[in-house]
């Protein structure tokens, strides 16, 4: 399985410390939030990986031969020029190389910090197009991207959602993503790529696909995991994510 990690970002929430360093570059435990991935991609069989730069490009390139090397995964960039406007350019650079193959696709956000088990999950679900939720999740001092379901089935997925709803969840923003739903976000995506619809989020494209009932759920509540968003995520991530995730590594998780 091939898959594509969106990472163009100025990541502007995390502040001065962070302004000329790209956010998937930060160091956790001694490693960078993009060597986990690569480590935990490589767990679950993935054997390529695309890397969708922007901000600070140059410094994430440098990493990848190494990386590639050191894990046994093949690794590419595609640069995304216009990354000051919407997430959606990200998807449209893209497109070429997430449509060259036959075959479902993992699409995910950089800024996750996360267990092998959450990829596996997705990965073995069922559903021919699935996105992972956690129904433990705050709006107190955040604002995530919400997935109402009824009957287990995504309806909706928007941040500030609000209506009733069997059980909510929060997307990890982790995706795997079909053939046939490829092609519908090959063409949501060529719609924004001109006016005001340059300044959308990659987030309007795939919330087209859940509201047209195109993805299936996989819970994955109680999993040890983070976004990294503002400087108090990344002290999170280091004092209490990778000290549950070294625990549920010996638990097999």
């Amino acid at each position: 399985m091939r898959a594509f990690i969106y990472a163009a970002g100025r990541a502007t929430r995390l502040g001065p410390e962070y302004a000329r360093r790209p956010k998937i570059l930060i160091e956790l435990g001694g490693r960078s939030l993009l060597e986990w991935h690569v480590m935990r991609l490589r767990e679950v069989g993935v054997t390529e990986l695309t890397i969708i730069t922007g901000h600070e490009r140059e410094q994430i390139a440098v990493e990848l031969p190494r990386l590639s090397q050191a894990h046994g995964l093949k690794i590419c960039e595609i640069h995304n020029a216009n990354f000051t406007e919407g997430s959606v350019l990200s998807f449209e650079v893209s497109l070429t190389t997430v449509l060259a193959g036959n075959d479902s696709v993992l699409l995910m956000d950089g800024d996750v910090l996360y267990p092998a088990e959450m990829l596996r999950r997705l990965i073995v679900s069922r559903h021919a197009s699935a996105l992972l939720v956690d129904r433990n999740y705050s709006t107190a001092d955040d604002d995530p991207v919400l997935v109402p379901m009824r009957s287990g089935r995504p309806f909706d997925f928007v941040k500030r959602w609000t209506g009733e709803a069997e059980q909510i969840g929060e997307s990890i923003g982790f995706f795997k993503v079909s053939p046939a739903e490829l092609q519908i976000i090959a063409s949501e995506t060529r719609k924004r790529t001109v006016g005001e619809g340059r300044l959308d989020s990659y987030d309007d494209v795939l919330r087209v696909l859940v509201k047209a009932d195109r993805f299936g759920a996989e819970d994955v509540t109680g999993l040890p995991w983070t976004e990294v968003d503002f400087p108090k995520d990344v002290e999170y991530a280091r004092n209490e994510i990778l000290p549950a995730l070294a625990g549920s590594t010996i638990r097999g998780v």
